[in-house]
């Protein structure tokens, strides 16, 4: 681990502009297979997700650590060292956790509530690949947490954690077929292309993520034997970004108010999602989902839309690749910052009115960096002048923006 972040720097951060190259290998051979895998919607929304799983990283993985570290100081049974076995050993012990994690996000409502992100895209690619969450990760280190128990120690479980979460990436493309006899004990992208369709004979299969073994052992196999469909038994119809992240928790809730008794409420929390009542979704959008859209008479919007996604990966990159340089109070504003933007991604391709305000409060974040940075008098003029315009001549502004992004008011 020292390794990747000698000099002050975090060389993890260069998996990121490694991975959008995968991505663009893979379109270039679908579209030379002659297979239409990529949406701009569906890809930009499931890139946001990415982004957001990445820089939340940043705030989150020292925490992870330190509960591991707490535990193996405290807890441990065995007093591990690193051999190859060992390590092996370790890895194996890693995957048949998350078959167990992968599994129950599939059978319990709160885990699914937070894994159900990673299956609402109805394209299948490495873009898909990227929809985690940090719930995700927050739900995954309970379980793994039995590792530093047994006594391996935080170094060695983070350092597989990067290679154990590496890999599915490139099980999440349709661009390759079986691959022989490697279909006996390895996750393929044929394994997996079962896992995430809504085939019913695929439903609930398949939760291995590197070795099949565990879905074989207890009895989750399924072979890919038919054309996978893609997404949710009941689509999302929805790139906003933090819809995609809260729906179903939102739904949980409406669920539990409707149950008398704490034990018929703990049934709804830790229920089947196969036996949820489908009909709350449309509940809770009536309730949190805006009814302003935008009917944008061009397309102008995405250009906007993919410039911001390209900012944001460059920001993310470099914040990333000097996270241990920067001091807190820039790493977080920029983290708000790019979590604003990713929001507002989510708006815009869902063409919401209100976006306009949110583009405000981002240029309200960018004055403060500057302010705390450069407090010049000249600044402090300039920001007044630009208040009184927006308070003055809102109106115009607003309907000059929509016009400009959608092309209509």
């Amino acid at each position: 681990m020292l390794l990747l972040t000698m000099y002050g720097i975090n060389y993890i951060a260069f998996a990121i502009p490694l991975f959008l190259l995968f991505i663009g290998v893979e379109y270039l051979v679908a579209r030379r297979q002659g297979k239409h895998l990529f949406q701009f919607d569906r890809s930009i929304a499931n890139l946001s997700i990415g982004v957001a799983e990445r820089l939340t990283d940043l705030f989150t993985t020292s925490l992870f650590y330190g509960v591991y570290a707490y535990l193996h100081d405290h807890f441990a049974l065995f007093e591990i060292k690193p051999t190859a076995w060992l390590w092996i050993l370790l890895l194996l012990a890693t995957d048949f956790l998350w078959y167990w994690y992968h599994r129950l996000g599939h059978e319990i409502n709160l885990f699914w509530g937070v894994h159900v992100v990673h299956h609402q895209s109805e394209d299948f690619n490495y873009t898909a690949a990227t929809r985690i969450t940090v719930f995700q990760a927050a739900v995954r280190t309970i379980f793994w947490a039995v590792l530093p128990v047994i006594g391996f120690p935080p170094g060695m479980i983070i350092t597989i954690l990067l290679v154990h979460g590496a890999y599915p990436f490139f099980t999440h493309t349709q661009t390759i077929g079986k691959l022989g006899f490697l279909e006996y004990f390895l996750v393929t992208p044929s394994h997996h292309r079962v896992h995430h369709a809504i085939n019913p004979r695929y439903l609930d299969k398949n939760y291995g993520d590197m070795f099949i073994i565990w879905d074989k052992l207890f009895g989750t196999f399924q072979e890919e034997d038919e054309q996978p469909v893609f997404g949710l038994t009941k689509p999302l119809n929805s790139h906003s970004f933090l819809w995609q992240h809260f729906h179903f928790l939102i739904e949980i809730w409406y669920a539990v108010q409707r149950q008398h008794g704490l034990i018929n409420k703990l049934k709804v929390v830790f229920g089947k999602p196969a036996d949820f009542d489908e009909s709350l979704r449309g509940l809770a959008e009536r309730q949190f989902l805006s009814k302003h859209k935008q009917r944008a008479s061009t397309q102008r919007f995405r250009g906007y839309v993919l410039i911001q996604l390209i900012f944001s990966i460059v920001l993310l990159f470099f914040l990333s690749l000097f996270e241990h340089q920067v001091a807190a109070f820039p790493k977080a504003l920029t983290g708000l910052f790019l979590a604003l933007t990713l929001v507002n991604i989510g708006c815009i391709l869902e063409q919401r009115r209100w976006v306009f305000y949110l583009e405000w409060v981002r240029f309200s974040l960018v004055a403060i960096g500057l302010y705390v940075y450069w407090p010049h008098t000249a600044l402090i003029i300039t920001g007044g002048v630009v208040a009184f315009i927006y308070v003055f001549y809102f109106r115009e502004l607003r309907r000059y923006y929509l016009q400009t992004l959608y092309g209509s008011v």
